[in-house]
C-alpha cells in the first residue's frame, strides 16, 4: 500500500510536470511563426524563403516589418531567458549578458546576419522544427532574427 501511494504522487508529480512544460512551449513562438504573422505569410511560405536561403530578418524587412519583428523575437528571447534561469540551466548574470547582447545587436540589426550570442555558455537555440526554426538563447542572430533563434528545446539546423 506505501509503494501504491509513493506510485501515484510520483505519476502526479509526472503529470504536472509535463503540462508546466507544454503550457511553456506552447507560448514560445517561432522565428517563422512570428515572420508569417507579421507579414500575412503562412508559415510554411516562410518556411519555403527560408529554405532559398533568406533570413527571418531578411523576410520581415522587405514586408516593411523589421522593427515589429526584432521587438517580438527580443520578448521571446527574454521568456525563454527567464525560463532557462527558472530551470538553473542558466544564472541570473549569465541571461542578462545575453539579453543585453542580444538588445546591442538589435541596435544595429538588418535581418541578415550571425552573431553567436550566448554560444560561449552553450546554449543552444532551436526546437529542432526543420530549418532553424527555433526560439531561445545562444545563437545570437542565427537565421537573421536580430537577437537569437531559440534556447535549447532541440537540434538547430
Amino acid at each position: 500500500m506505501k509503494n501504491m501511494k509513493k506510485l501515484i504522487v510520483l505519476v502526479v508529480a509526472i503529470g504536472a510536470i509535463g503540462v508546466a512544460g507544454v503550457a511553456y512551449a506552447a507560448d514560445i513562438k517561432t522565428p517563422a511563426d512570428i515572420t508569417a504573422a507579421l507579414t500575412g505569410k503562412s508559415v510554411a511560405d516562410v518556411a519555403n524563403e527560408r529554405a532559398e536561403g533568406k533570413t527571418y530578418g531578411t523576410i520581415a524587412k522587405e514586408a516593411g516589418k523589421l522593427d515589429e519583428f526584432k521587438a517580438q523575437i527580443l520578448e521571446q528571447k527574454k521568456a525563454v531567458l527567464d525560463q532557462r534561469v527558472k530551470d538553473g540551466t542558466l544564472t541570473q548574470q549569465q541571461a542578462d549578458e545575453i539579453y543585453n547582447q542580444i538588445k546591442t545587436n538589435q541596435a544595429t540589426c538588418d535581418g541578415t546576419g550571425n552573431a553567436g550570442i550566448g554560444k560561449k555558455y552553450g546554449a543552444g537555440f532551436g526546437q529542432g522544427k526543420g530549418m532553424g526554426r527555433g526560439m531561445g538563447c545562444g545563437a545570437g542572430m542565427r537565421n537573421g532574427s536580430c537577437g537569437g533563434a531559440g534556447c535549447g528545446m532541440g537540434n538547430n539546423k
